[in-house]
Formats: C-alpha cells, structure tokens, sequence
C-alpha cells in the first residue's frame, strides 16, 4: 500500500514540474505573445515604470523625463518621439526609432558597454534599482532593428535566457597633454548593494607655479548622485585631511561620519555638481587662479539601489591658458537655502535673496537640487534689472549650465533670488539634508 501510495505521489510531481516546465516554454516562444508584450512585463513594468520614476505623471521625477511607460501608454510615448535630453536631441535621436536602435535613445540608456556612446546622454536605466540583464538589452535592440512594430513576435526569446547583468561600465577620460593642463582621478571604489556611499578624496594639484584653468571636463560612473571639486578655506596642515585618503560621510551602518562631516565646513566650491560628465568652459579672459600644489577635495557621491556592487569612479580634467591671457581672476558662487521643509504630498514654493557688498560680475550659474524638485529660477535682486529671470531649470539630473558672454553686473546692495518649487509625491516630510532622498536647493557659479 504504501509503495502504490509512493508512486502516485512520485507520478503527481512529475505532472507538476512537467506542467510547469510547459507553462514556462509556452509563455517564451507562444507566437500570440509579442516581442514588445515582453518587453512590456518583463522589462518595463518590473524595471521603469514603478512608482517614483516611470509609472504616472503623478512621479516626482516626471517633470524632469516626462515619459510614462506603464502598459498600455509605454509603446505611443517611446515610438518615434523626440527626447529632452538636449544631447540626444542635437545627435538627432528619437526616444526610439524603428529600425534603428543606434538612433534610440531607449538603447543608448540601457547599453552597459564602455564606449557605447560618446555624447552625455545621462546615467544608465534603470538607475540604483534593478538592473537589466544582458539579453534584455539584445532583446530590445533586435526588436527596434527589426521595425519597432507593436505586433512583431519575431524577436528570438532565448536571448532572455542570457541573465548575465549588464553591469555599468566606464570608458577613462584622456588627461590634457602636459603643456595643456593636469588631471586629478578618485580611483574605483566599491558601493555596497542597497547603499549610498559618498566619499572625499585629498589630491593636491601637480602645479609647481601659478597656473589658470578657464575648463573644467568631468567624467563619473553612472548611479552618480554628484561630483564636486572643493577647495579649502584654510590650507593649514592641522586642518587638512592626508593627501590620496579616501574619506566616508557615511559609516556602512548608514550613520554619519562627523569627522568627514565637520571637514566639509571647511570648503569652498571650486567646480562640478549634479551631472558628473561635464564639461564648462569660463568666457574668453576669465580663469581661475591655482598656486601651487594646491589642495583640493574630490567629492563623489553614489546611490545603489540593487542587490549587486557597484563601482564608483571619476575624472576631473583641468585645461590651462596662457597668462598672458587672463583678464580676470574667477570666483566661485556656492549660495545655498537649507531652509526647506515639505509635509507629505506638498508643492511649495521656496524664496531666498542673497546680496553682495562690492561690484560682483557673475559670468556662468548652475543649480543643485534633488529629485523632488520641480524648477530651479535665478532672478536678479535690485537694480534696474531687478527681478528679471536669468536662469531656468527643470531637470534635476542634468541641471542647465549657462554661460554669459556679457556678465550680469551686480552693484553693491544687489544680488541674486533663488526661487525654487519642490513637489513632494511622497508620504512622509522631507527637509534639508545629505542624501539622495533629502533635498538642497543651491546656487552655483562664477563671477569676478
């Protein structure tokens, strides 16, 4: 009796698995099933279109992208459609573009590969989260070259079987030749999986006299929260960190590091920000001045949200000129609102005047806020032009960076208006703070 009782039970496994193993085989190569239907379940909906990034108008990062892929919209808004990425835009490609996956900026984004690309189309998708695997991202791409059409089902589905990660990668940046300028690195470093990990390195600048930089070229891996270069207000040796140590704001229990910490009260900006592949060129004239050996502090702060390492690593790039012409010496602008407190589900609006006291020439500005926010305005404070606007932006990953030829000419008494809106989507408070999950709200730039 049991022996019957034994194998009935061994007969009813094996019709299971064997169910399963059917279900599983159907649900790849049943032909009802459209390539881009599997596209939709398995990649999209899982990867992109969950709450926060994708998903809804409703998402706080939407007015940043401004695409939806959730089912049943994803197909109409990805097809044939312009991206906002300026970078994108200028190259000509469309978010995707039947027939032809090196002109969709879709495919540009989910690439791994170094040397995919060579233009700043942003971080790699999804970012922090969960990452595509390798056949994924031939999936994709084959179905693009095959016609982008909604009704294909001829994409091969054991390119999914490939569950290899497609890992971000980064392609070094080539340093100045020696006669044109100096590069400083902060060289790989681990982030630990469901981790934001933000570290300071100490270099000191290969200089054995004065030079001028009027360009500074970054390059950082993607998952990058930001890449700042900082100075330091007193050089004293007591006060300085030890040159090429890296330094971590965060304990790997998440608590803060007040040592890292009280450092940072002794910075000053010199260059960088929330895109780390940058690249800022000062006005004909304007430079700023390095003596030296002088010590500066790389900031780079990344985000992981997956259940892989990840690495971190960064460029900075400083091209010299020629003394003979330099017109005038640059300063740095780091103007900064930590006033900021938004309840559950808030839009709020946040003002703030800063003004100077001698004759100030602001020559370029940036911003820096964080995912939250919507739109980042400079307007000037008094004068003649008081309250003209002078600088917009509404991408928080890739804030605008703009130049003036002609400097706006501040006056003693007047200054610069950050007006800057936030829209909490969220359901719990959220203030000033350090993490990608807080907010800042911060004007940089230069002027002389």
């Amino acid at each position: 009796m049991k022996m019957k009782f034994m194998l009935l039970g061994i007969l009813l496994a094996v019709l299971f698995f064997t169910g399963c193993e059917k279900a599983e085989t159907e649900n790849n190569t049943n032909p009802t099933i459209t390539s881009y239907e599997r596209i939709q379940n398995q990649i999209l909906t899982v990867s992109c279109a969950i709450s926060g990034c994708h998903s809804s108008p409703n998402d706080a990062t939407y007015a940043q992208h401004g695409l939806v892929l959730a089912n049943g919209v994803s197909f109409g808004n990805l097809v044939g459609k312009s991206p906002k990425n300026a970078a994108a835009l200028a190259d000509k490609l469309q978010l995707i573009k039947p027939f032809e996956a090196e002109s969709s900026l879709l495919y540009h984004k989910i690439e791994c590969a170094a040397n995919h690309h060579t233009s700043n189309y942003g971080n790699q998708m999804p970012m922090g989260g969960l990452l595509l695997t390798k056949g994924q991202v031939e999936f994709i791409k084959r179905w693009i070259n095959n016609g982008a059409k909604l009704s294909d089902a001829s994409v091969d589905t054991s390119l999914l079987k490939d569950t290899t990660v497609c890992l971000p990668d980064i392609t070094p940046l080539p340093a100045p030749a020696a006669n044109e300028g100096f590069q400083l690195t902060i060289d790989p470093f681990d982030v630990p999986k469901y981790f934001e990990r933000e570290v300071f390195v100490r270099k000191n600048t290969p200089n054995t006299q004065d030079v001028f930089v009027n360009r500074l070229q970054m390059r950082g891996r993607s998952n990058s929260h930001h890449f700042v270069v900082y100075g330091f207000r007193s050089s004293g040796s007591l006060l300085l960190p030890k040159v090429n140590e890296m330094r971590d704001l965060r304990f790997t229990n998440g608590t803060l590091n007040f040592t890292t910490l009280s450092e940072m009260q002794n910075h000053i900006f010199f260059g960088g920000g929330t895109d780390v592949n940058t690249d800022v060129t000062l006005p004909d004239g304007v430079a700023l001045l390095f003596a030296p050996n002088t010590p500066l502090d790389l900031n780079a702060h990344y985000f992981n949200r997956s259940s892989y390492v990840l690495k971190g690593e960064n460029y900075v790039n400083f091209y010299t000129i020629p003394a003979s012409s330099v017109k005038y010496i640059a300063n740095t602008l780091d103007l900064n609102n930590t006033d900021i407190a938004l309840a559950p589900n808030e839009r709020k609006t946040f003002i703030k005047t800063f003004k100077f006291n001698t004759i100030t020439r602001v020559v370029m500005l940036t911003s820096h806020f964080h995912k939250l926010g919507e739109k980042f305005v400079i307007k000037i404070a008094g004068g003649s032009r008081n309250g003209e606007i002078v600088y917009t932006n509404t991408d928080w990953e890739h804030p605008a960076v703009i130049s003036f030829k002609n400097p706006i000419v501040l006056n003693p008494g007047e200054g610069l208006t950050s007006e800057v809106t936030y829209n909490n989507t969220s359901s719990k408070s959220i203030s000033f703070g350090l993490t990608s999950e807080d907010e800042m709200n911060i004007i940089f730039g230069y002027y002389y």
